[in-house]
């Protein structure tokens, strides 16, 4: 395989060669050829980096094509193009390349072409020609002098006895001399040596080329000071702009003896009893100094590390201990040591002057017996103190709260005893006193009070509690004691008067909680649920009530809106209906296109939907969902926002476009006007036929006719020849007529629906087409009447009576199309 694909590179060269040595016949004079410019130019490349040598292919007289760039390096061809070949054999490389060379032609007429050769080697150093052939053109020769750079070797420093410092150069002792050499091998040209210090140069060794190939450059120092310690001085090495300076870093390192040991003051003074801390401090020491503790001549345990400051200057150590009253007066030493250099310890010390906190004991009465306090005794506590110096301020705290002497409120508060007079559930708790000296504050142990007090509930509100005809529902009855109850009451009150439930029914948790497991059978086991709590301090004066009611399906949630709604998401918010008695959940769809995009349930009707999409137009549908079933379903309708929308909304707004809502309003009215046209138009028609029988609720028709006499400002008087039509005014005007609201059309049969059941606006229609009276929308009068008789209904339920009412009337809806007939 090698064979194969190097022949036809071969065979590449030799017509590479043949074209380059002899004109192309027919296309330009041979004279031609010693026409161009022959002017070098100077290209320099860092020997193993890259040479970029150009050469301009551009024709002189354009369009003209390319035929061949050859490649001289000393007159010696080492690569050409061939651009009448396409593809990789175009190119030709000579073996002094190995592959390290390629020709990058030019994308357009402005620019130029180059020959890229990778890895630069010294041998690289020479002349070269690039020979350009054209199609019509003359040829063209380019001459570039390549200069090839050979940095020097990495810079290496020795110190005074010719040992390579690598890093770190020491440690040398405080006050003696020091002198680093700086040794850099090779470079053409010679490079440049420098010696710095925090990016200021020191010392510089110009390029000499004296034919030894070795550049050495001095440091000296002849004292070193402290202001040499870790100082970093830097050797660098250069001979061309074309790549950073080779470096090296060193580190002088010193012995340093410590200027300085004290022990640091305490803000407060040192505590009989408490564990202390005492901080020594040692300035000035390198490395840093061994810090020792003595307790008059006895050496003390320091715990923990030393500790060293950031510039690496101080040296702290801790010393935590516990005195006694016996270490009063006695003397404390801190010792500072170099490690490797002697004569140089230094040490102070401190004479010890105890004091303490005060220490406090809180004690209740000695004649009261913690266990056996109620409400209304009196009880005291003494609060024992012990300071030096002496407590000058005694506080009192309940339950973490700061208490103060009121003697109406029956507390009383000294600086050695709090009393409280009728105490009362509510002071029960933990309390403590602090005692205040210059030391500090004193807190007592907390001491519970415990006060014995009779069962309250834990929810003064009344519950409902929802079950289900022979399935057993559970009631919590919890309440606030002390002790905990161990005795319950259940009492049931319902049409039938009250009655007292068996033991067997409820239980008692170790909570002090009673749970009554009921299953009601006949309508007679509703009603109102109390119970009652007995402990050691008496029976539960008010019980705790709850209201059972049948179990039903819930009502969905209505009145429903989109908040913020974006090209992406919504807000949603409903109002609850009622929850049937139990606990319900609360669900959104949204639906595009009858496909199900995104839902969401929470225990409240507020929800937030996410990844909605821009610009879509959705279908919402609510419910709510107990364990009795699902309720009937509340829909909505939005379009979410567009992104071109968000974009433009200020731009309309500035511009005075009219909104789209305002148009889609104007197509509703104009809509909504020719509807009440048309069925002013069918009503006139039919004002001779006989009057047809309706059913509407009482208040209904009272809401009715009194919104006809509002509307005409006179009482209806019907025609002597029909009493379906109203008479005209003789100040009737048709066109006032058409300026006022329409009427109300006529009412059709509205009927209360079953007890528990939902009312929606789906169940109405359903209604109105089985309904044998004319379909007609309903208004918002008969809307009304509708749910006050549904909330009637309600209310039956709540009050356990479980009746179902429904109040219907048969009556002539008077015809108000034949006062429009005249219009028409």
């Amino acid at each position: 395989m090698e064979c194969s694909r190097a022949s036809p590179t071969r065979v590449l060269s030799l017509w590479t060669l043949l074209l380059g040595s002899i004109n192309i016949a027919g296309l330009r004079p041979g004279s031609s050829v010693r026409a161009e410019s022959l002017d070098a130019i100077k290209v320099s490349a860092v020997s193993g980096g890259d040479a970029v040598l150009p050469c301009d292919t551009r024709s002189p007289q354009p369009p003209d094509a390319l035929l061949l760039v050859v490649w001289y390096k000393n007159d010696v061809p080492i690569y050409s193009y061939d651009g009448r070949v396409k593809g990789p054999s175009a190119h030709w490389a000579d073996d002094i390349l190995a592959g390290r060379a390629r020709w990058n032609p030019s994308n357009s007429h402005t620019s130029s072409s180059s020959l890229r050769i990778r890895d630069v080697l010294a041998t690289d150093r020479a002349l070269y020609r690039c020979r350009v052939d054209f199609k019509v053109s003359p040829t063209r020769n380019h001459k570039i002098v390549l200069d090839v750079i050979e940095l020097p070797e990495k810079p290496k420093i020795f110190d005074e006895l010719d040992k390579e410092v690598v890093g770190v150069a020491g440690p040398y002792i405080e006050d003696t001399n020091l002198k680093l050499t700086c040794v850099v091998s090779g470079g053409k040209p010679m490079p440049r040596l420098r010696w710095w210090r925090d990016d200021k140069v020191i010392a510089t060794l110009e390029p000499v080329d004296d034919g030894s190939r070795l550049s050495l450059l001095e440091l000296r120092i002849p004292k070193l000071t402290r202001e040499y310690y870790e100082a970093v001085y830097t050797c660098t090495a250069d001979n061309t702009m074309q790549v950073p300076p080779l470096r090296v870093n060193v580190q002088i390192q010193l012995y340093l003896r410590p200027l300085l040991v004290e022990i640091l003051a305490r803000e407060q003074p040192i505590s009989v009893g408490v564990e202390a801390e005492l901080a020594c401090r040692a300035v000035g020491a390198r490395p840093p100094a061994v810090i020792t503790w003595f307790l008059d001549d006895k050496q003390m345990v320091a715990t923990g590390v030393q500790k060293n400051s950031e510039d690496k200057n101080e040296t702290v150590s801790f010393l935590r201990w516990t005195p006694k009253m016996e270490h009063d007066g006695r003397v404390i030493t801190c010792r500072a040591t170099h490690v490797k250099l002697e004569h140089s310890t230094l040490e102070t010390t401190m004479t010890l002057n105890l004091h303490y906190v005060p220490i406090v004991v809180l004690q209740l009465g000695s004649k009261l017996n913690p266990n056996d306090i109620e409400e209304g005794d009196d009880v005291y506590f003494e609060c024992v103190v012990r300071a030096n110096p002496p407590a000058y301020k005694v506080v009192w705290e309940h339950n973490g709260q700061l208490m103060t002497h009121n003697q109406r409120a029956g507390v009383i508060a000294g600086s050695a005893h709090l009393a409280l007079q009728g105490v009362s559930r509510e002071q029960a708790g933990k309390y403590s006193c602090t005692a205040s000296n210059v030391e500090g504050d004193g807190k007592s142990l907390s001491v519970n009070l415990q006060v014995i007090y009779k069962p309250v509930c834990t929810n003064t509100m009344t519950a409902i509690v929802g079950a289900a005809f022979n399935e057993a529902a559970k009631v919590t009855c919890e309440v606030d004691a002390f002790p905990p109850p161990k005795n319950f009451q259940w009492t049931l009150n319902n049409s039938l008067g009250t009655v007292e439930l068996e033991p067997g029914k409820f239980t008692i948790d170790s909570a002090g909680r009673s749970i009554l497991t009921y299953t009601p059978t006949t309508e007679a086991d509703y009603g109102s649920l109390a119970c009652r709590a007995t402990n050691l301090a008496g029976q539960q004066i008010e019980p705790c009530r709850y209201t059972l009611l049948p179990a039903v399906r819930p009502d969905p949630p209505f009145n429903c809106t989109a908040q913020n709604l974006t090209d992406d998401s919504a807000e949603l918010r409903c109002f609850p209906g009622y929850d049937g008695g139990l606990h319900t959940i609360y669900f959104v769809e949204a639906w595009e296109a009858g496909t199900l995009i995104a839902n969401a349930s929470t225990p409240t009707p507020i929800w937030k939907l996410r990844g909605l999409g821009s610009g879509k137009a959705l279908k919402l549908i609510f419910y709510a969902n107990n364990a009795r079933g699902r309720s009937e379903v509340t829909t909505l309708r939005v379009h979410t926002l567009s992104r071109l929308a968000l974009h433009t909304e200020a731009k309309t707004i500035n511009g005075g476009s009219m909104d789209i809502s305002w148009a889609l309003g104007i197509v509703a009215g104009i809509g909504g006007t020719l509807a009440a046209l048309a069925v002013i138009a069918l009503l006139a028609r039919r004002r001779h036929h006989r009057p047809l029988q309706y059913e509407a609720p009482i208040q209904t028709v009272k809401a009715y006719k009194g919104t006809i006499q509002s509307n005409n400002h006179s009482p209806i008087q019907p025609d002597d020849k029909n009493p379906d039509v109203v008479p005209l005014g003789k100040d009737y005007n048709c066109t006032r007529d058409l300026e006022r609201p329409p009427e109300p059309p006529p009412y059709g049969g509205v009927v209360s629906p079953p007890v528990g059941s939902s009312r929606s606006t789906h169940s109405l229609q359903q209604h109105e087409v089985r309904s044998n009276t004319p379909h007609t929308p309903n208004t918002p009068a008969s809307d009304a009447q509708s749910i006050g008789t549904l909330a009637e209904d309600r209310r039956s339920v709540t009050s356990g009576t479980l009746s179902r009412r429904r109040e219907v009337v048969t009556t002539r809806t008077p015809l108000l199309a034949n006062a429009r007939e005249s219009c028409v």
